[in-house]
């Protein structure tokens, strides 16, 4: 399972009703996950393995390189 917790960068606080897709890179395996939206602590929870892609936050993305465990990105 990776979780992602998204954040503000100007106030610090967690970003609630945020929609998180991962993008994850491999020929065969690769792809986009299913939306996402934050909960009021700013995480959002995907059902997958680690992997090498992108964290998108409403359709920008915010993070790309190895994703695994508990990922946290700023807004």
């Amino acid at each position: 399972m990776i979780t992602v917790k998204v954040f503000y960068k100007d106030s610090g606080k967690p970003a609630d009703s945020k929609k998180v897709a991962l993008g994850i890179d491999g020929f065969f395996s690769g792809g986009v996950t299913k939306d996402q939206w934050t909960d009021e602590d700013g995480e959002a929870h995907f059902d997958t393995e680690s992997c090498t892609g992108r964290i998108f936050v409403n359709g920008s993305i915010k993070y790309e390189g190895r994703i695994a465990g508990r990922m946290v990105v700023y807004i």
